[in-house]
């Protein structure tokens, strides 16, 4: 008895880490970001609770056929290697059919509770994941990068929209903002796994262009972050404190940039954590200082 409760409570570990909860949480917490902002702190609990479940079943539905998708050249990297499906702890098959219901559990959800709107900004999302990054892109172009960071973009969207109920010069600031952040974050942590990913095949951009074409990219997107980031506070979503920490935070995450664009070092962990506090403390004193 004993040994069917431990099988079954790791198949159900198994299945849980197939949908990649740190990153469904980081999901949430943007989406949740979004809805305050959009309700001016005026926030609708049922509505919270909706468009968070599904908003929660797209991203974890998205992790699961990115795992299928995968699967391959999760095998050839020591990064990946130990996730559930290339330890054969987890079928393809039935891992497919886990992430396709997540998704359409996820669309009902919306659709249902939310709005068509929400609905079709978070099928964007999936399909901008799901599709163009891990499907047509990240094996062929290191494009992959920009293009799937639409996906990562639209949370913060979904939950503005769906508290707010349009799109409006705000969303449009709170997606370029995740948009133009998501590249740099990301080519710094592939820098330190290049040869993972060449040995994989995959031409992220350290793999495809070298180390100096991605310092260079990481310090154009990280420059362009600065004047996106003040939009907020020109539109009048947000105060000055917000706007003078925005100012003091971009200047470090630029500095921090300029000198590991003029370094000899090749990697630079310390630039990706501070690009997640760079993140932190902007949406979180957006909150903080948001206009009513």
């Amino acid at each position: 008895m004993s040994e069917r409760v431990e099988t079954y409570q790791g198949t159900l570990k198994d299945y849980l880490a197939l949908t990649k909860p740190g990153i469904v949480s980081l999901v949430l917490i943007t989406t949740l970001g979004g809805m305050y902002l959009g309700s001016r702190g005026n926030l609708d609990p049922e509505l919270v609770f909706w468009t968070l479940t599904g908003t929660g079943l797209a991203a974890a539905g998205s992790a699961v056929l990115n795992m299928v998708i995968d699967k391959d050249i999760d095998r050839l990297m020591v990064r990946t290697a130990e996730r559930p499906i290339p330890r054969g702890a987890v079928n393809p098959l039935k891992a497919l059919v886990f992430g396709i219901v997540l998704q359409l559990l996820s669309f009902a959800v919306m659709l249902t509770f939310v709005g068509i709107i929400p609905t079709l900004l978070v099928a964007l999302a999936s399909f901008s994941y799901v599709v163009l990054y891990s499907l047509l892109l990240k094996r062929k172009s290191p494009l992959a990068t920009e293009i799937g960071g639409i996906s990562g973009a639209l949370p913060p969207v979904i939950g503005y929209v769906s508290a707010s109920g349009s799109i409006d010069v705000n969303a449009v600031a709170l997606f370029l903002l995740m948009f133009l952040w998501q590249p740099p974050h990301f080519w710094v942590l592939a820098l330190k796994y290049r040869d993972d990913y060449r040995k994989a095949g995959i031409p992220t951009l350290p793999v495809a262009r070298g180390v100096f074409i991605t310092k260079l990219k990481t310090l154009l997107y990280t420059a362009s972050l600065f004047p996106v980031s003040l939009v907020p506070y020109f539109t009048g979503m947000v105060g000055e404190l917000y706007f003078i920490t925005a100012v003091i935070m971009n200047l470090i995450y630029l500095g921090l940039t300029l000198k590991f664009f003029f370094s000899k070092k090749e990697e630079s962990m310390r630039l990706f954590f501070f690009s997640i506090i760079y993140l932190a403390v902007l949406f979180g004193m957006m909150i903080v200082d948001m206009v009513r």
